[in-house]
C-alpha cells in the first residue's frame, strides 16, 4: 500500500485540539481535525458521515474533472460551521438545499458556514459542486492524483480523497459509497464495489456501489484505457479485475497473479472467516509508482510489483487487508500495526501453505538478519510515530509479534482470535490495546509483558523470547553461529519484492 506521510502539524496544535472542553465542543464550529496523534488536522470534527454520492465527468485528454459530490450526515453537536477535506476548487456548496458561504483554510480545508446553524443530531445533506485539473493541485509539494498517459489514478494513504470528492478524511468516520463516472466511449472506469454501466451518444457512465462501511482513503477511482474482467469465485463472490493494455512486459505476471483473486480469497476467508464485502478485485494500472494499496474490494496494484515476475505473495498481503485494514480499520493511525503486521504474517501463512518456508522460520530468519545495533529494532510497531508509520519493522517485527503471540497461547486459541476479532468488531475500528485485552480474553492469559517486549520496547528482544530466534543445535558450532547458518525460506525473494515495493510506505 502507497503511504503518503502527511507532514504533522506543531504539537501544540494537537495540544489546543485535544485540549477543548467537552461543553466547548457542543456548540460552534466543528473541530478542523479530528484530533489523530499523528495527523491532528486529518478529518473535522462535528459531524458523522453516512454516505457519499459522488458524480464526476471527466476528460481524459485534459484532465478536466467535474463533479457533484452529496454528503449525508448527522451533526454530533450545535454547528455554525464544519469542515471538509478537499482540494479541488470548490464552485458551490449547499447545505440542507440552502446555498452556504465557503473559503480555503489551512492547505486541504474546505470552510463551509450554513445559511442555518445545525442542531446536534439533526442530518445534514451537503452538496459540494467542483471542477479542475486534480493533476495540476498540489499541497505541501505532493499530489495524490496519478496523471496517466490515458487518464488518471487516485490510490493513496493515509490520504487521497480530497484529490476527487470532498470527505471527512479519517478512517473512524465510515460510509457507504455510490461513484458514478460519465467518460468517453473508449475509456473505462474502476472504483469500489459492484458495476453497472450505461451510454448515451459519445459516452459512458460506470456507476460502482460500495454498501459496506468504508473508510474514505479506501475508496479509489482510476480512469483510462483497461481491459475489465469480471467473474465470481467458486461461491458465488463477484470477482472484477482490469489492467492497462500498456503494462508492457509486466503484463503476464500481473494477470497471472491478480487473476488467481478468487482462489486466494477462498483460501483467506478459511483463515479470517467470511469475506466481508460484496465484491472482490484488483486493477493494474499504467503508472510509474511502485506500491499498492489495500483499496476496499478493488486492490491497486502498481506494473512495478510484477517486474520480476509472478508474485501471490503481494496478492495474499494485499487481501489480507481486507479483514485487517479495511472490515476492521484503524482507530488512530499509530494503531497501524494492527493492519501490517498481519498482512505481513499473511503473506508468511502463504509461504507455509505452498511449502516455501513456515511461519516459524521466517520469523527466526528476519529476527537473525537484523543484528541488535540495526535501527530496525529502534522502531516500536505499536506506536511507530508518524515518521517511521510505514518502516519495514512495523511489517517485519510486527509479524514476528504475530509468530511470538502465537508460540506462546498455541494454535487452537490463536486462530481462533484471527477469526474472532474479525466477527466481534467487523465494519468497526479498534486500536492494539483493545487487540491485546480481546486476545487475553479468548486465551485466558495475562499478555502484557509480550506485547511490550515486541510492540513497544526499542532493542532487538533475547533469541528465544517467546520462542522466536532461539539456535538451532548444529554440531560444531556455537549458538550465534548456529543461527547465522539458518537457510533462507524459499518464498523470502518474494516478500523482499513486495517490502521493496512499499518501500514509499506503502
Amino acid at each position: 500500500m502507497r503511504k503518503r506521510l502527511i507532514v504533522s502539524a506543531a504539537a501544540g496544535a494537537l495540544a489546543l485540539i485535544l485540549s477543548v472542553p467537552a461543553s466547548a465542543a457542543q456548540a460552534g464550529p466543528g473541530a478542523a481535525g479530528i484530533g489523530d496523534p499523528y495527523y491532528p488536522f486529518a478529518g473535522n470534527g462535528g459531524y458523522d458521515v453516512s454516505h457519499y454520492d459522488i458524480r464526476l465527468k471527466y476528460q481524459p485528454a485534459t484532465d478536466e474533472l467535474e463533479g457533484t459530490t452529496t454528503i449525508l450526515a448527522t451533526a454530533t453537536q450545535d454547528l455554525t460551521r464544519f469542515n471538509l477535506d478537499f482540494v479541488l476548487q470548490a464552485k458551490e456548496v449547499l447545505v440542507n438545499g440552502r446555498a452556504a458561504s465557503f473559503a480555503i483554510s489551512r492547505e486541504q480545508e474546505l470552510e463551509v458556514t450554513p445559511a442555518r446553524t445545525i442542531a446536534k443530531g439533526s442530518p445534514i445533506t451537503v452538496v459540494v459542486r467542483y471542477a479542475d485539473k486534480p493533476g495540476e493541485v498540489e499541497r505541501g509539494g505532493y499530489s495524490a492524483w496519478l496523471r496517466t498517459p490515458d487518464g488518471g489514478v487516485a490510490a493513496n494513504e493515509p490520504e487521497g480523497a480530497a484529490w476527487w470528492y470532498p470527505s471527512n478524511d479519517h478512517p473512524t468516520d465510515k460510509a457507504t459509497f455510490d461513484v458514478s463516472v460519465l467518460v468517453p466511449n473508449g475509456t473505462q472506469v474502476v472504483s469500489n464495489g459492484t458495476l453497472t454501466t450505461s451510454q448515451r451518444p459519445g459516452w459512458t457512465r460506470y456507476n460502482y456501489r460500495q454498501t459496506k462501511p468504508q473508510a474514505t482513503y479506501l475508496a479509489t477511482l482510476a480512469i483510462g484505457k483497461f481491459d475489465i474482467r469480471q467473474d465470481t469465485t467458486p461461491g458465488g463472490l463477484p470477482v472484477i479485475t482490469a489492467y492497462s493494455p500498456d503494462l508492457g512486459a509486466n503484463a503476464g505476471a500481473a494477470r497471472a497473479s491478480v487473476e488467481r483473486t478468487g482462489e486466494l480469497v477462498d483460501w483467506l476467508s478459511s483463515i479470517y472467516g467470511s469475506y466481508p464485502f460484496d465484491t472482490v478485485g484488483g486493477y493494474v494500472p499504467n503508472v510509474p509508482t511502485g506500491y499498492a494499496l489495500e483499496t476496499q474490494g478493488q486492490i491497486f496494484y502498481s506494473p512495478a510489483q510484477f517486474a520480476r515476475g509472478s508474485n501471490t505473495s503481494v496478492v495474499v498481503h494485499e487481501l489480507a487487508h481486507q479483514w485487517y485494514g479495511d472490515s476492521v480499520s484503524v482507530q488512530r493511525w499509530s494503531d497501524i500495526w494492527l493492519n501490517e503486521g498481519f498482512a505481513r504474517y499473511a503473506q508468511w501463512l502463504w509461504s507455509d501453505h505452498e511449502n516455501e518456508g513456515t511461519t516459524q522460520e521466517l520469523a527466526d530468519f528476519v529476527y537473525d538478519s537484523h543484528p541488535a545495533d540495526d535501527p530496525f529494532w529502534s522502531v516500536k510497531p505499536g506506536d511507530p510515530g508518524a515518521d517511521h508509520q510505514f518502516s519495514g519493522a512495523v511489517y517485519d517485527r510486527g509479524a514476528i509479534a504475530i509468530q511470538a503471540l502465537r508460540n506462546t497461547i498455541g494454535d487452537d486459541r490463536f486462530y481462533a482470535i484471527l477469526k474472532g476479532w474479525q466477527t466481534e468488531r467487523k465494519y468497526g475500528n479498534a486500536t492494539v490495546q483493545q487487540f491485546q485485552a480481546y486476545a487475553e480474553r479468548v486465551s485466558g492469559q495475562s499478555l502484557g509483558a509480550l506485547f511490550t517486549t515486541w510492540l513497544y520496547t526499542p532493542g532487538k528482544p533475547a533469541a528465544g523470547t517467546s520462542g522466536i530466534g532461539a539456535a538451532p543445535a548444529v554440531a560444531g558450532l556455537a549458538p550465534a553461529a548456529a543461527a547465522a547458518e539458518r537457510p533462507e525460506p524459499k518464498s523470502w525473494k518474494k516478500i523482499q519484492e513486495t517490502d521493496s515495493v512499499h518501500d514509499k510506505r506503502h
